[in-house]
């Protein structure tokens, strides 16, 4: 099979096939052995962030159906420790769009989907029975919420993309946690880890497959081994600049863009007052 040119990776869907698909998430190198393909598989190689999106409202019982999916992630010990909070008013999306830096998408997607990370819950059943919750104070269970909210998000992604739509995560709402937990009226011990557009894709707007690092680079078997290979950045970071030359993006080696990501505090945009910011929301982080 002749491989397919930059263009035709451009538009590449869940249709076009499996091999295909695998072809625009990693563009060099060796096609990885795929020994087991379904649509589901297809779904998940297929996946992209939109940041253009149609005004259409999206069809009763969206939302519920994208909770449903989020409630059958998995969850550490069935507590449960995330909540969502689905915003629609356009003048509460327009202060989340200035608390991320100005991204138009979250004004332009019908819904905006807000993950928290929810200790509150525990806390307040604690406080009506009286009973201890200590451990509630503690940093791990502070990781077991955000990851508890993580897969019930990436479970929510899923089931939109199954529906037709696109989103994007917006992690910059944790440039301003205070002035999201504000706006949303946040309990104690609720944090906004990150956002979620959710919409019908633009037509104008092609969105492409964007490529990732090589898996014999991420992926290690029975001991940690070399996961920074330069001949394998290099192939990953010219990747990366004909995918943004497609795009139409500034082309930048992702090697460059990464390590300018976290450079210094200054490169964090504010987050790095993450956790004293946190604990003014009510997480002690001990």
């Amino acid at each position: 099979m002749t491989a397919p040119t930059p263009e035709s990776l451009s538009a590449v869907t869940p249709r076009d096939g499996l091999e295909k698909l695998v072809r625009a998430r990693y563009r060099n190198g060796a096609l990885p052995a795929v020994l087991q393909g379904n649509e589901t598989l297809a779904l998940l190689a297929a996946h992209r962030s939109v940041r253009a999106y149609k005004p259409d409202p999206l069809p009763e019982g969206t939302l519920e159906t994208l909770v449903l999916a989020a409630q059958s992630a998995a969850t550490s010990s069935n507590l449960q420790t995330w909540s969502v909070v689905a915003v629609t008013d356009p003048a509460r999306k327009a202060v989340l769009a200035e608390v991320a830096g100005g991204q138009k998408h979250i004004l332009q997607a019908p819904l905006m989907l807000v993950w928290l990370a929810d200790l509150s819950r525990l806390k307040v059943l604690a406080d009506r029975r009286k009973q201890a919750a200590e451990g509630l104070d503690y940093l791990e269970m502070g990781i077991v919420a955000v990851v508890d909210a993580a897969l019930a998000a990436q479970n929510a992604v899923i089931a939109a993309e199954s529906l037709g739509l696109g989103t994007v995560y917006i992690g910059a709402l944790r440039n301003d946690p205070g002035r999201v937990a504000a706006l949303l009226g946040l309990p104690e011990m609720a944090f906004a880890v990150f956002g979620l557009c959710v919409g019908y894709p633009a037509d104008e707007v092609v969105t492409g497959i964007k490529p990732r690092l090589a898996p014999e680079v991420v992926l290690h078997r029975e001991t940690y081994g070399q996961s920074a290979d330069p001949g394998a950045i290099t192939l990953y970071d010219t990747a990366m600049q004909d995918f943004q030359g497609e795009q139409a993006m500034r082309r930048q080696p992702w090697s460059d863009q990464a390590l300018a990501r976290v450079a210094d505090a200054r490169a964090l945009s504010g987050r790095d007052v993450l956790a004293k910011v946190l604990r003014e929301l009510g997480f002690p982080l001990r």
